[in-house]
Formats: structure tokens, C-alpha cells, sequence
């Protein structure tokens, strides 16, 4: 799973700037979930091939007594004691302060690996004023500067080293047919995840066990439907408690995140009682992100009247348009109704997912939509489309080669995608068409 790293500070100091800047966008905020302060926010961050979720914290005030700030520190510690690794940010223009100090010591009492970054500290070539922040304790001081790029790469290595991760290029493929199905099941606390788990693992007579390598209380367990062999990576917070599974409604951001990374198929519960919500969105926006196959159940299907149903169908197509390509169905997890139909979605969605599709017919599909439709005129040029192959699975990938195709537009770019989901019955997955143009030999040439 991926690690995570949390940024923690006085007010001020840099942390969101330093955030945008690991994320590589200007507002990063992947998911901004209810229950949390506005200050505590979750994204995507990169080094070469490793990926990682960076936590933005709100200003930590370790001895806030009241008000926003006391709960400001408690979201800061409970992001410390989701990390991997803290980045302890400090100023290096307005230097030392006591509440360093204060951070420091708690810092060291919450006992995680910690990498103090000096932050705007450019054009400071010497380094003088940074030394008077050897006296936190942390080794090292590492100048760097959000706002100019400065010193990034350097801070994300170190700050990953201790983790020994695992060279990306020693994975497997994840097309291998032998392999169980990884999914997901994420949504809100309270949506019925862990009477859904439940219902699987008990009335369907599964057994189950706590599958050793996964990361901190992140649970994963096999189980196998009809021959097909499963992977349920929870996000219910699930434990065992001797011979008996015990489902904890346990919301953590992290770990829902890190779960839907890990996973194949990511089953997206919502509760029909209360709607579709803003928390739901974010979720859903993070599983299309993620690239994942998706497939989504409206759990409580039987608490509610014809006219909330009625609602609650608008809302998604309002709400979650992005996700028109998944599967929707309408279950009760504790009544045990529309299971069945839910489990072969799944198995549509990663077959899907893991489609393989030869270049030869990608590219008759390719013309045979141009022939129906060309692709608008760009002042002088029109895109020309010549052919296509597979770039990629979990999710397909489409690169399209031709010339001036950077001209083709969004609305021909969806005819395409459909055309291609109804070829090849691309069902629960995104589908991702990338455009590579032709270098023109006399594009810089003199007329």
C-alpha cells in the first residue's frame, strides 16, 4: 500500500504550499471529508516511480486549550499517528520559536520518523540561519523552499528512506488469471459497510482469515463465491476477535484511500436514507482518479419510500456523472436482498477492467468512427487519426496516434470512448484514450 506522510507545524510556516507542491496541483484537495477541519487535507504525491499520500495539517498547537485550534491538534496528532513518516515544517526566515519546541517534543512523544524541513530558505547559500534549529533534536536541517521547487526531491528521499519500499518494477502483473480479485468496499461510516462484510462472511459461509504482510490495521480477507477466488480489503475496520470476525465502523481516510489503491474493484456503498452527499462525491472522484473499477450498491434500498428513490436516482446522475460507466444496483445488506446481481457486476467490472484489446481491431474501430464522424476542423488542420493499440490495463488505455490531434475536442474524444466501451462490453472501468501526434518534419521550416 502506498505510505503516507504527514506535514506538521506552527501556523504559517508553508505547509499547504509545500503540499501543492508534493501533489503537483494548485488546490489538492483529493478528499475533504466531513467530520475533519478545513486544514487537514489527503493527496497524491510522487518521487520517480514511488507514490504516497500527503496529509496537510492545520496549524498544530500542541497545548490549545479550546475552540478550533484544541481540535486543529487533534486532527494534526491523528494524521501523525496515520503516517509513515512525519515532515516537521518549520521557518527558516522568522527562525526558532517555542512553539517548535512544543511541536518537537510532541512529536517525539507520538514516536514516528520525523525529517525537519527549514522551509523559505532560499537564496540562504551558507546555512548560518539554520542552525539554531539543530536544537529541536531532529538530525539534520533540510533547507528547501515550497514556493520555488527547491530542495523537493531530496526532502521526499529522505523522508522515504527508512520505509524500504519496494522497487515498483519488481511487481507482478495483475493480469495473471490465477490471482483472486482484489476489492474494495468503501463509503461513509454508517453506510452499512460492516453489515454488508458481514453478510458475506457469514451467510455465505466463507472462510476467513487475517492475511499476513498487510500494512498496520489495514485487514485483508480471502474468500472464495461460486469459484472465483476473492480479496476483501477492508475499510470497515474489521477485526478478529478469536474465532469470530468483529465489523468496528471505523472511518479513517487514510486507510480508505490506501484501499482503494490496493484494489482492483472498488464497491462504492452509498446509504439511500441520506443521499448522495458531498463526502460520497469526493470518494467517487478519488476512485475514477485511482483509475479503478468500480461498482456502485445503494445500500438501505428497502427504508425508504418511491419518492426518496426518485431522489436519490437524480442525485447520482447529477452528483456523480462521472461515473456513468459503472453498474448501479439497489441492495439491503442486513435483509440480504440484491446480493447476487452486485457479485456479478463485480466480476464484470474487473474482466473489464483487465480486457485485452488487439491493435488491428482498435484500429477498424478507430477509422470506421472517423469514416461516421470526422473530428472538427482546427483552423487550417484537421486532426487525422491513422491507428490505435492498448497502452495499459486496470484501467484499458487507448493511444490514439495521427497528427494534429492535440485539435481534437472533449465531445469527440466521448464519441470515441463509446465506441470503443460498446466493442468491447467495457463495463465498472474507466476508459483512458491518450493522443500521440506525429512530429511534422517542416513545422519549423520557412515557407
Amino acid at each position: 500500500m502506498k505510505p503516507v506522510v504527514a506535514l506538521v507545524g506552527r501556523p504559517n510556516v508553508g505547509k499547504s504550499t509545500l503540499f501543492n507542491r508534493l501533489t503537483q496541483t494548485r488546490d489538492a484537495i483529493v478528499a475533504d471529508f466531513a467530520g475533519l477541519t478545513r486544514d487537514r487535507h489527503y493527496g497524491n504525491g510522487r518521487l520517480g516511480k514511488h507514490e504516497f499520500i500527503v496529509i496537510d495539517t492545520g496549524g498544530f498547537e500542541p497545548d490549545a486549550g479550546s475552540g478550533i485550534y484544541k481540535e486543529m491538534a487533534k486532527q494534526t496528532r491523528q494524521a501523525v499517528a496515520e503516517a509513515d513518516v512525519v515532515i516537521f515544517v518549520v521557518d527558516a526566515r522568522e527562525g526558532l520559536s517555542a512553539q517548535d519546541h512544543d511541536i518537537a517534543n510532541e512529536l517525539r512523544r507520538l514516536g514516528k520518523p520525523c525529517v525537519l524541513a527549514a522551509n523559505k530558505a532560499e537564496g540562504m547559500h551558507d546555512g548560518t540561519k539554520l542552525v539554531d534549529f539543530y536544537e529541536l533534536g531532529f538530525g539534520d536541517v533540510h533547507g528547501v523552499s515550497a514556493a520555488h521547487g527547491q530542495g523537493m526531491r531530496d526532502l521526499v528521499e529522505l523522508a522515504l528512506a527508512p520505509l524500504n519500499l519496494p522497487d515498483p518494477n519488481d511487481e507482478t502483473d495483475e493480469d495473471d488469471v490465477n490471482k483472486p480479485i482484489k476489492l474494495a468496499v468503501a463509503g461513509r461510516p454508517n453506510v452499512g459497510k460492516s453489515t454488508l462484510i458481514n453478510t458475506w462472511l457469514g451467510e455465505e459461509r466463507l472462510v476467513a482469515f487475517d492475511m499476513p504482510g498487510t500494512t498496520r490495521d489495514a485487514i485483508s480477507v480471502p474468500f472464495e463465491r461460486n469459484g472465483q477466488r476473492f480479496e476483501l480489503i477492508d475499510t470497515a475496520g474489521l477485526r478478529r476477535k478469536g474465532k469470530v470476525f468483529e465489523a468496528i465502523e471505523k472511518f479513517s481516510v487514510v486507510k480508505t484511500l490506501q484501499a482503494i489503491e490496493s484494489a482492483n474493484v472498488v464497491l462504492l456503498l452509498l446509504d439511500a436514507t441520506q443521499g448522495v452527499t458531498d463526502q460520497d462525491a469526493h470518494i467517487a472522484g478519488y476512485i475514477l482518479e485511482s483509475g479503478r473499477a468500480v461498482v456502485i450498491a445503494i445500500n438501505k434500498w428497502d427504508a425508504v419510500d418511491s419518492y426518496q428513490r426518485e431522489q436519490i436516482q437524480r442525485q447520482i446522475e447529477t452528483r456523480l456523472p462521472f461515473l456513468k460507466f459503472a453498474s448501479l444496483h439497489f441492495i439491503s445488506a442486513i435483509k440480504r436482498q440484491g446480493l447476487g446481481p452486485v457479485w456479478q457486476a463485480i466480476a464484470q467490472a474487473h474482466k473489464s477492467a483487465t480486457r485485452k484489446m488487439s491493435t488491428p481491431v482498435l484500429t477498424r474501430l478507430l477509422l470506421e468512427a472517423v469514416q461516421f464522424q470526422s473530428p472538427k476542423r482546427a483552423g487550417m488542420f484537421r486532426p487525422k487519426l491513422r491507428y490505435a493499440h492498448q497502452g495499459g490495463m486496470n484501467p484499458p488505455v487507448i493511444i490514439i496516434h495521427g497528427n494534429s490531434l492535440e485539435h481534437v475536442t472533449e465531445a469527440y474524444k466521448r464519441f470515441l470512448e463509446g465506441r470503443f466501451r460498446k466493442e468491447f462490453d467495457l463495463v465498472g472501468t474507466p476508459l483512458r484514450i491518450q493522443f500521440k501526434s506525429s512530429q511534422n518534419p517542416f513545422a519549423d521550416k520557412d515557407d
